[in-house]
This record gives C-alpha cells, structure tokens and sequence, in this order.
C-alpha cells in the first residue's frame, strides 16, 4: 500500500493518542546515515504561523546527533502490530544496535531524509528552533526531580511540517 500527501487543512487526528499512547518514532538522516528513536512526548500546532511538530530529544539519544547536522526529520506512527518494534527502537541505542536490521522495519529516503514504508502515517518536519529545557525555566520545580533525575534535560525541537503522508 502506498502513501499519498493529505492536505493539512482537512487532517484530523487526536494529537494525544497519536503521540501519547500510540507513540511515534522520530528519524533524521538520509540514505548516508540515519537513525531513529522511539518517543511519547510531543505535540502538534501552529508555530510562527506555520503547522509544525513539536519533539523533545535528550541528549544521550544517538537520533540527536542526527537531528543536530540535518534540517529535516520525520515523525512515522504505526499500528498496533509495530508496538514491539518501537519498543526496541525506544530501549536500546543506534550506537550499539542495527534498529532497521533487528526490528525488520524498511527505510525509504524521502526529501533528504528517512521514515519507514511500514508506518501508517509520517510528517515531514523541516526544523525551524531548538532550545535545551533548563530547569531555572520550570514552572512546575517538582518535574526537574521527578522527570530528570540524571540531570540530562531535553532539547526541545520544533519543526514545520512539510508533507503528510497516509496509507
């Protein structure tokens, strides 16, 4: 089955399940070198009057290094029958482990960067900021404890969406 772009102004989806419970994996890099991780933060909007996506990455994640040295990214989500596929993506890092080999999953390289012929649906994002979190900025001081125990704060990524791509 093939993608086809869906028009952002007729694209209806609950952003907190799609993100929240579904999950999501975000990936940056081409055909030269990609890597994807699995996420549950996120959101979905308008931002400097453009639809964009908005990600949080910290910065052990191996996807990082990636997000940093492209302009692009994509968001992939996927049914059900991929949960298991995106837990590994989301426990152990590109560093050590082939993700695309052990979880059997098919990149296609698209406007200069990666998502997975098995995902129901895919955002491609162009980064517009990124913004490290610090927790001198929390309103709430009881998430710095409770979220970041190893102090390694996420950076923030908001990136407008180019295409939308559904099966």
């Amino acid at each position: 089955m093939s993608f086809k772009a869906v028009d952002p102004n007729t694209f209806t989806v609950n952003p907190f399940t799609l993100i929240g419970k579904e999950w999501l994996l975000i990936t940056a890099g081409d055909e030269k070198g990609f890597n994807t991780m699995t996420a549950s933060w996120g959101g979905l909007g308008v931002f400097w009057n453009k639809n964009a996506a908005t990600i949080y990455v910290r910065p052990t994640r191996y996807t990082k290094e990636f997000l940093d040295r492209n302009d692009t990214f994509t968001l992939s989500f996927f049914t059900e029958e991929y949960r298991e596929a995106l837990a590994l993506c989301g426990r152990v890092s590109g560093r050590d482990v082939d993700k695309v080999k052990e979880t059997k999953l098919t990149p296609v390289f698209h406007s200069g960067t990666t998502y997975f012929e098995e995902a129901k649906l895919v955002m491609v994002c162009k980064k517009l900021l990124h913004s490290d979190l610090s927790p001198s900025d929390f309103d709430q001081s009881q998430y710095d404890a409770l979220m970041y125990p190893l102090k390694d704060y996420h950076t923030l990524y908001i990136g407008e969406v180019l295409e939308i791509l559904e099966k």
